[in-house]
């Protein structure tokens, strides 16, 4: 892949997903330097002239009276990352601390920080060669952004704290930029509040759940399919002319995937004059409840996007004619400002609150994508339920447990999801000597929409390796020519159970090549 050019304005999910997972190269688009360039220019008059200026002539937080002069600029930069490297638990994914570091570098290019370039050109040179600081998940509250996370990515960047090499082992920071042949970083003023305020720890981590949610909701259709047929459930229930008259966009989406998935179904055809009207809400409703699924992913995506192109630190530089995104009227009066030209405005867009909400929706959306998945498990393995296969789809049932505890661990995760999916965004907590008095808690949301991620792909791929036997018991009917594709996916790494053995490493195969798309891919 060519080089991903960042101006902080046109940055997409999926490039976001190259740069941290693929490993993309990314640099500093020219046109963006100049910008950034203007920007710096205004914050080294103020220094120059000693005016006052939160966070570059004055301490942070509550200690925002307190003025900086001096030599004391260079070593208020290093104070304030220290002192905001206070993360506990476990770290960052190496895929998330990229998106984070990329995130990061894409705000400060929007050219409103008063960084300097060269502080956006360490964070690419970092991200391609392989320089991943150590940032540990815990310690955000999601207020001036992720203050605790951003700060481990800083200290990288000055040469000091830990980086974590291929293998993931934790390595000092120092012997790691030496190794990619980079030189720590002396930060200028303002260039470490910069650096620290902002909301990128929590959409990194969203970010990439998000791609990895959409995939499910695709996914979801396929197996949910499978299921139906393998039950001999109708797909009446997703004709078009009843989803027209409720034209939610997601319910269409999902309706149309099933009616594709069913085409050519012996399965279908075999029962299609019986005298059954109508299945069980969980095959019925899949096309209502799926799609909710995804337009709740519509908008998480919106929400995502934007942020990604936004300037979230504070204060804010603004260089131009007035007009939004050049200049605009200071909160310290045009008399402290080096021009009439140039104003910086402190204000609150490292507050996490719009992704906080995102993370939270999404979380909730996928608790149900796991819960109607977990209820057609129960339908498939339900001698009362399953349309005559086999006692917990298991030859010899009795002799053999089959997908008896299977269900069982499926319920477990539903379960977790519901606990998890309890919003973190209706939190708050006072800090910072109650200058920082309403957060919120973002970063606790992406954790655990993490965490409810991980639980659906497992209930989805218990799902379709239930789905996958209950096919075999139908045989010689088969479903349709895309639901045999998936089929054949799952056969590739799971074969059927005959008699009972160890589920769990097919478990984690299926969720593997639900991961990958693969099961996605029979919707083409």
């Amino acid at each position: 892949m060519k080089a991903l050019h960042i101006n902080g304005n046109d940055l997409t999910l999926e490039a976001v997903r190259e740069i941290a997972v693929q490993r993309r190269s990314v640099l500093l688009a020219p046109e963006a330097r100049e910008g950034v360039n203007r920007a710096r220019a205004v914050v080294d008059a103020l220094v120059a002239n000693n005016q006052l200026s939160y966070a570059i002539t004055t301490g942070v937080g509550k200690l925002s009276d307190v003025r900086i002069a001096g030599d004391q600029i260079r070593e208020l930069q290093v104070n304030l990352v220290r002192s905001h490297a206070v993360g506990v638990g476990d770290p960052l994914s190496a895929g998330e601390t990229r998106a984070m570091m990329l995130l990061r570098a894409n705000s400060l290019a929007k050219g409103y920080s008063g960084i300097r370039a060269l502080v956006i050109d360490q964070l690419c040179e970092m991200l391609d060669r392989r320089v991943t600081p150590f940032v540990p998940s815990q310690g955000s509250v999601g207020a001036s952004g992720d203050l605790a996370p951003l700060a481990h990515l800083a200290l990288a960047l000055i040469g000091e704290g830990e980086c974590l090499d291929e293998n993931g082992k934790r390595i000092p920071s120092a012997d790691a930029l030496r190794a990619a042949q980079i030189r720590p970083l002396v930060l200028e003023a303002k260039e470490a509040v910069s650096l620290i305020n902002g909301t990128q720890a929590m959409l990194a981590v969203g970010t990439l759940a998000l791609l990895a949610a959409e995939t499910l909701a695709d996914s979801a259709d396929v197996i949910g399919s499978m299921t139906l047929d393998a039950l001999r459930g109708t797909d009446v229930a997703f004709d078009d002319r009843i989803h027209r008259v409720r034209p939610h966009a997601g319910q269409l989406q999902s309706a149309a995937n099933l009616r594709r998935m069913l085409e050519g179904s012996q399965i279908r055809e075999s029962h299609r004059d019986c005298g059954r009207v109508q299945d069980a809400y969980s095959l019925r409703c899949i096309p209502q409840v799926h799609g909710a699924v995804r337009d709740t992913l519509a908008n998480c995506r919106a929400v995502f996007e934007t942020e990604a192109n936004s300037a979230v630190d504070n204060p804010l530089v603004f260089v131009g004619n007035g007009h939004v995104g050049t200049a605009a009227s200071s909160v310290y009066a045009e008399k402290s400002s080096p021009s009439h030209h140039a104003e910086v405005l402190s204000g609150g867009n490292f507050h996490g609150e719009p992704i906080a909400f995102a993370l939270d929706f999404l979380a909730i959306a996928l608790s149900a994508l796991a819960g109607i998945s977990e209820r057609r498990i129960e339908r498939l393995v339900n001698p009362a339920l399953n349309e005559g296969l086999p006692p917990f789809l298991a030859s010899g049932a009795g002799l053999n447990s089959g997908f008896m505890m299977p269900q069982v661990t499926a319920a477990a995760l539903v379960s977790e999801n519901k606990v998890l999916a309890h919003p973190a965004s209706v939190d708050s907590i006072t800090t910072s000597g109650n200058k920082e008095d309403y957060v919120s808690m973002g970063m606790t949301a992406a954790l655990k929409l993490r965490r409810i991620v991980e639980n659906t792909r497992n209930v989805l791929a218990i799902e379709t390796i239930a789905a996958a036997q209950a096919l075999d018991f139908v045989a010689p009917l088969k479903t349709g020519r895309r639901g045999q594709k998936a089929y054949e996916a799952i056969r590739s790494v799971c074969p059927a159970m005959e008699k009972d053995r160890v589920m769990y490493g097919d478990f984690a195969k299926v969720a593997d090549i639900i991961a990958k798309g693969q099961i996605a891919a029979s919707l083409v």
